[in-house]
């Protein structure tokens, strides 16, 4: 087997044209076009591409038919007009019918991929339930395919995934197999929307954004959760609003923890692709469930 590519392998400005690709400011043809430049012989613009995509096999750490764990497949009522919201929850098949701490995961701007179904059995395997809703739900779904799932989040009507995602917070902490205690992560979009959770769920007992967008300063006086923030390095698009950000925090005298991680790309904690970072991944994840421990099993 090749070795595993990683970001100290490519041009930091094809790293950066991926990430305008990845987050919509650049089609999958200007993409190709742009990246032209870097390809060298034997290695075209498209297969730039393909080795700066995803590679869920590479990066599963945790099989989907582990029997460590039970899992399913919900859907929650959506208040927004959706039907329903299609999920995947997550649990320690040692703990029966007991009741655990909950976890939302809300993913990266492709919806439910088999990425953030691995992150949720990671949880699951540190003694939490989580659940993973599909935005993409009321388009049909996670497609299978990432290009696909770009086009279809371009689609999203914003605001009422927000109605969704507020949806699934309340039907998981209310769940007769939840302790009450409620937190959530995300990563990249789904960061953004751990940030608003923060400040729209006055309940919420923990929020990890990772790389994630902020909300407008002043929603920083409605955060009563504990905000625990990973950010990456290189990700000038996500690290520009947060200096603002976080002085409305801290006048608002709202509880977080921020760390960055040096020489990092955003996406660094996505092991599926080249800008995956293992050491800051395994620090930041190792924060991330000593953060949940203290904040939704202890005290």
């Amino acid at each position: 087997m090749p070795p595993r590519l990683t970001a100290q392998d490519f041009d930091q400005e094809l790293l950066i044209l991926f990430d305008a690709y990845v987050h919509g400011s650049l089609d999958r043809r200007g993409f190709l076009v742009k990246a032209q430049k870097f390809a060298t012989a034997g290695v075209t613009s498209v297969g730039l591409l393909a080795a700066l995509s995803p590679n869920f096999a590479l990066g599963q750490q945790v099989p989907q038919d582990d029997a460590r764990l039970k899992t399913e497949r919900p859907s929650v009522l959506s208040p927004a007009g959706n039907g329903s919201v299609k999920g995947y929850l997550a649990r320690p098949a040692s703990a029966g019918t007991a009741r655990l701490p909950a976890v939302l995961v809300i993913h990266e701007n492709r919806g439910l991929n088999p990425h953030i179904e691995d992150i949720a059995r990671r949880l699951a395997l540190d003694g939490f339930m989580a659940f993973a809703p599909d935005a993409l739900t009321p388009l049909g779904g996670y497609p299978g395919d990432e290009e696909k799932a770009r086009t279809l989040f371009a689609t999203l009507d914003q605001s009422k995934a927000m109605e969704d995602f507020l949806a699934a917070s309340q039907w998981l902490k209310s769940r007769p197999d939840a302790a009450g205690k409620l937190g959530a992560v995300g990563f990249c979009y789904g960061g953004g929307i751990v940030h608003q959770l923060a400040a729209r769920l006055p309940d919420l007992g923990a929020a990890v954004p990772f790389y994630g967008n902020t909300p407008a300063p002043p929603e920083a006086a409605r955060v009563k959760a504990s905000l625990l923030v990973h950010l990456a390095a290189v990700d000038e698009r996500i690290n520009a609003a947060w200096p603002a950000y976080e002085t409305a925090l801290n006048a608002a005298g709202a509880p977080y923890t921020v760390h960055q991680y040096a020489g990092t790309q955003h996406g660094f904690n996505n092991d599926t692709t080249p800008r995956y970072d293992a050491a800051a991944a395994r620090l930041s994840w190792d924060r991330t469930v000593a953060f949940f421990n203290a904040n939704l099993k202890n005290g």
